[in-house]
């Protein structure tokens, strides 16, 4: 896990324990998060924090667990318990907490794995604190009797689904595995992926779980972080009163610090089936998390590669031309570190040449070193970082269970902050000397198909396992079988499920509407929780307003608005930005183009500032439009050979035809982007960027007064123009089904597109169309194509279905990708869940989903990125500001009868496109057992790979 650096310019923050207010005095130089710590006499930490600027609770559980804690041959086991501990509990019963997060209107139960920890972490609202700690005890006390040898396959076939969709499945998924296999020695914990390896899944037994969760998951190895709208002596009494009796486990000596090592340097090469452009990357042993030399990596890794006068970006991007984008980031964990820097050059291009830029880049840092000026602005963002870390309890939450589980003290950011703010710029120079420079590295080549020849001269075959597709390969199992056991004893009846607090009333933001002369609409809602302010620049049009033979330009003017002002070079840009903390990013959609910012509230109005010259006064520079449209070619040939990338452009051709602009990929094509000129840009900007057709969304610690006082500029300089977007009408959903396939040899997952066109964001049936899905496939695990298809089967990692409707009508789609060998398997179930869907829908079902979508308001405006999706909801959409009112009576007045006529209407499985993306060798004639005709293959079939 990449340590989190909180760094900020000498001011103290109180987050006040009795209410949310802040103080901040600049004599000071600490930083400082208010909370209390107990230790139950079985070991257990817990950590209470709180912030009562929203009535939610963010509940933690921390378990010092990951891959290192495992053994050769047994790898996996960490992440494999995260997946484990949410599917049921004796007390929660099937289900578990995901079940119960979907009563309580709970953010979603989620966790994740490192290679020093497993989380579990969730935010519900404040009435729903005893049921949460309720649960997270049950993890602890009374969780592995339930564990069968059933569930085990299941979640092995899960787990083994992840790696397909993560790493297998994905350009370049291999190279992390290569790495740390030659970075660190075999009985190293270091030397094996979080996920493990899938013989290894496989021949886990029941009996080697059990083991494993008896040495690990035991209070004495756990930190509880509750953090929000809590009363923290009645917090301490649940506490005590569900944890108390679970027994502390044998002691756990701490692992030792121990780096990579490389005894010479070695060149690794992959040829990737994935893969369009090569890739480079070099990695270095370094130092563990909290060493004193990991602050000066951190600041020396971007410096070197972030932005225009980072030196490798200038010899490498600018000079040489051989890439678009470098990486460099220092991987540091609790035993060892690496710093890492990874180069996806252009097409065709040699590695060597890459080194040897490399090399240059190098050379260029040790002549010139990192000024004061730069290293002051690199330090200069991370105080932004910090207030963001802080504007949702979880956040906070989670940064006080990392900080007690690696150094024991939750307070310790005050020691973290000051040791960054100690980092030098000699330091930079002395920790680049003492693990870069000559030193011994490892480093991997991934190259397309077919081309070994750009790998790094010397480069030896890297060993990889790659999974072969078998028909019926997996184990049978029945996850329905129900585990009998003999109970855990409790002093009290552990199975009554504690009751709701008081219920939190729903307080939605103040919303302000205001305008300018010059027609720019303008949405905000004060909030002083953070001293930030994060905005919203949205012009319509987008992509709307190409042309098919320019297609693509919108995203270039986007992006070439970033790259520097009349006045300002793009060094000059982009230092002017990082100097205040903010960031600033241009982009283009679909249907808009947007500016977004984020800053320090003291920093606005020369964020603004910023922002009117990137708009106001555009560079158009010739070389960086070059560069940019080279990028965008490489980003085009990768999408081509990625599953997921393929599935989209595919679906949405099927979707809205090919003559529909909406069906186009944003990017544009190869061919459209060569021929785009300087010119056809300045055009594009010069006719459609209009105040007429925008709107600026504002969220923060700043005043309508101050956000109307600071709009000036932009009404009197940014001049309106007429600008009229042309309308694409969406296809009517087909009268009969089709089945689509898209080959991509060797494919270990099938990417599945199922779906239709449907409704826009604007039909009255829209928002009740959502409520109809939440059981379908948009309530995560409540909903049956997850509980079917993954919980039932095992078929895939994950599964949704969701309506994407816009100001115009969009597509139903369902989409998940599913292990290769049971594609038709995963669409016949699909199809028979929409069949039944419409006459089976329960009473239960239906009241999980009032009690979820009701509940669930309570966190519905928390952060500041939830502010801007709601204003976004309101500007976009005519709504009114409270309109989630409204749309809680559309809830609380759903019937079965109505939830029956939607899902008649709208998923119906015999109108529908049915688009699978994966390996046509073994899987495009097995699609026409779906019944619905002969499959239609929409590309040439490829030949094979043989591994």
């Amino acid at each position: 896990m990449k340590k989190i650096t909180f760094l900020f310019a000498s001011i103290l923050l109180f987050i006040a324990c009795d209410n949310s207010t802040k103080e901040i005095a600049s004599e000071e130089k600490e930083l400082s998060i208010n909370y209390e710590k107990i230790e139950l006499d079985n070991g257990l930490d817990v950590i209470f924090h709180v912030d009562k600027s929203d009535p939610v609770v963010a509940v933690e559980l921390m378990v010092h667990v990951g891959s290192a804690r495992e053994i050769e041959g047994r790898t996996g086991f960490a992440h494999l318990f995260e997946h484990l501990l949410f599917l049921e509990s004796e007390n929660l019963g099937k289900g578990g907490l995901d079940k119960m997060s979907a009563r309580i209107g709970g953010s979603g139960a989620n966790g994740s794995t490192s290679r020093d920890r497993t989380n579990y972490l969730q935010t519900v609202p404040k009435d729903a604190l005893e049921k949460m700690i309720w649960a997270e005890a049950d993890k602890l006390g009374w969780f592995i009797n339930t564990v069968t040898d059933p569930v085990l396959a299941k979640e092995k076939q899960v787990v083994k689904n992840e790696k397909r969709q993560s790493v297998d499945n994905r350009p370049y998924g291999h190279n992390q595995y290569v790495i740390g296999k030659n970075l660190y020695p075999k009985d190293h914990p270091y030397n094996w992926q979080v996920i493990g390896s899938l013989e290894d899944l496989q021949n886990a037994t029941l009996d080697d779980v059990k083991t494993f969760f008896k040495k690990w998951y035991v209070p004495n190895n756990a930190t509880l972080v509750l953090s929000g709208d809590i009363d923290v002596a009645q917090a301490k009494e649940w506490v005590h009163k569900y944890f108390d009796e679970i027994p502390k486990g044998e002691e756990i000596p701490a692992l030792d610090k121990r780096p990579g090592n490389v005894a010479e340097t070695k060149f690794l090469y992959y040829e990737d089936n994935f893969a369009r452009v090569p890739q480079l990357t070099m990695v270095w042993p370094t130092v563990e998390s909290y060493h004193p030399d990991s602050y000066a990596l951190e600041v020396l890794t971007q410096y070197l590669t972030d932005g225009k006068s980072a030196p490798l970006n200038q010899v490498l991007i600018d000079d040489l031309k051989l890439t678009s984008y470098t990486s460099m980031f220092n991987y540091i964990s609790e035993l060892a570190g690496q710093t890492q820097l990874s180069v996806r050059a252009f097409n065709d291009k040699s590695l060597d040449e890459v080194k040897a830029g490399i090399k240059k880049g190098f050379a260029k840092f040790e002549e010139e070193g990192i000024s004061e000026k730069d290293l002051n602005r690199i330090k200069a963002g991370q105080e932004t970082d910090f207030y963001r870390s802080l504007s949702s309890v979880l956040g906070k939450g989670t940064n006080l269970a990392s900080y007690n589980t690696y150094t024991g003290n939750p307070g310790f950011v005050t020691e973290d902050i000051k040791r960054t703010l100690a980092v030098t710029a000699e330091d930079v120079m002395r920790v680049y000397n003492k693990y870069i420079k000559g030193k011994n590295y490892v480093a991997t080549s991934f190259v397309p198909r077919n081309s070994a020849e750009l790998a790094l001269t010397g480069s030896e075959l890297a060993e990889v396992v790659e999974e072969k597709i078998v028909q019926g390969a997996e184990e049978k199992f029945d996850p329905k079988i129900t585990a009998t056991y003999e109970k855990t004893p409790s002093s009290f009846d552990r199975s009554i499920e504690p009751p709701y607090g008081k219920t939190p009333s729903l307080a939605v933001p103040r919303v302000y509407e205001n305008s300018l002369d010059n027609g720019l609409k303008i949405y905000g809602i004060e909030s002083n929780e953070v001293p930030l302010v994060r905005f919203n620049i949205s012009i319509d049009g987008g992509q709307l307003l190409e042309s098919m033979d320019k297609l693509g330009v919108a995203n270039l003017t986007a992006d070439l608005l970033n790259k520097g002002t009349k006045n300002k070079t793009v060094k000059e840009l982009e230092e002017a930005i990082q100097e205040l903390g903010a960031s600033i990013y241009v982009y283009s959609g679909k249907e808009e183009i947007t500016i977004s910012g984020t800053t320090l509230s003291k920093n606005y109005d020369k964020t603004l500032a910023l922002v009117e010259e990137m708009l106001l006064e555009p560079r158009f520079d010739a070389e960086e439009f070059e560069l940019l449209k080279k990028a965008t070619i490489a980003s085009l040939n990768q999408q081509e050979a990625n599953p997921n990338s393929v599935a989209r452009n595919a679906y949405n051709e099927l979707i809205y035809g090919k003559d529909n602009i909406r069906s186009k990929n944003t990017l544009g094509t190869v061919s459209s982007v060569e021929a785009i000129n300087l010119d056809d840009v300045k055009a594009f900007y010069n006719n459609y960027i209009s105040p007429s057709v925008a709107k600026i969304l504002v969220v923060g610690d700043i005043s309508e007064k101050e956000i109307i006082a600071s709009l000036d500029n932009l009404n009197t300089k940014w001049a309106s123009k007429e600008v009229t977007i042309p309308e694409y009408k969406t296809p009517d959903a087909p009268t009969k089904p089709a089945v689509y396939f898209y080959d991509i040899p060797n494919a270990k997952q099938s990417v599945l597109q199922f779906g239709t066109p449907a409704l826009a964001a604007t039909d009255k049936d829209f928002y009740a169309a959502s409520v109809m899905n939440y059981i379908l496939g948009g309530g995560g695990f409540a909903s049956r194509l997850t509980q079917e298809l993954r919980e039932g089967k095992g078929y895939t990692y994950g599964i949704r279905s969701g309506f994407s409707g816009s100001k115009a009508k969009g597509a139903f789609t369902i989409s998940s990708g599913v292990r290769t060998n049971v594609t038709l398997e995963s669409a016949q179930l699909v199809k028979k869940i929409l069949e039944e869907y419409p006459n089976t829908f329960s009473d239960k079902d239906l009241e999980t989903t009032k009690s979820f979508l009701i509940k669930s308001n309570a966190r519905a405006f928390e952060t500041a990125g939830a502010k801007l999706r709601m204003l976004s909801n309101i500007s976009d959409y005519g709504l009114k500001a409270d309109y989630v009112k409204d749309r809680e009576a559309v809830v609380n007045n759903m019937t079965k009868e109505q939830i029956k006529e939607l899902a008649n209407k709208y998923i119906n499985p015999d109108k529908m496109i049915w688009l699978v993306v994966g390996d046509a060798e073994t899987q495009l004639k097995r699609m026409k057992q779906l019944g619905y005709g002969e499959p239609i293959l929409l590309n040439k079939t490829q030949k094979p790979i043989k591994n």
